[in-house]
């Protein structure tokens, strides 16, 4: 079956940095854009980064540009989520999700806070 699971998530202090992975099974990883969603409780799901099948087209949320960074490895089926800069407001539970698809992972909470 279909699974997505994220990891990589954890307490930062403001400034620092985290790497999220997200690594897929039960699907064709490669012929799916990826996608990584934030949530924060009492808000709806916020679209943080796409990237393409191969890789080589990436979009990114006007929060986070300049600071995340998605990248993927699809002899790997993994996509990641490299995060720097991190501020408080960065705080979420960061979720993968392939595209076009109800294929979600379960989430990693990310905090930022001193």
């Amino acid at each position: 079956q279909v699974q997505l699971v994220e990891s990589g998530g954890g307490l930062v202090q403001p400034g620092g940095s985290l790497r999220l992975s997200c690594a897929a099974s039960g699907f064709t990883f490669s012929s799916f854009a990826m996608r990584w969603y934030r949530q924060v409780p009492g808000k709806e799901r916020e679209f943080v980064a796409t990237i393409s099948t191969a890789g080589r087209a990436t979009n990114y949320a006007d929060s986070v540009k300049g600071r995340f960074t998605i990248s993927r490895d699809n002899t790997k089926n993994t996509v990641y989520l490299q995060m720097n800069s991190l501020k408080p407001d960065d705080t979420a539970v960061y979720y993968c999700g392939a595209a076009f698809t109800n294929y979600w992972g379960q989430g990693t909470q990310v905090t930022v806070s001193s």
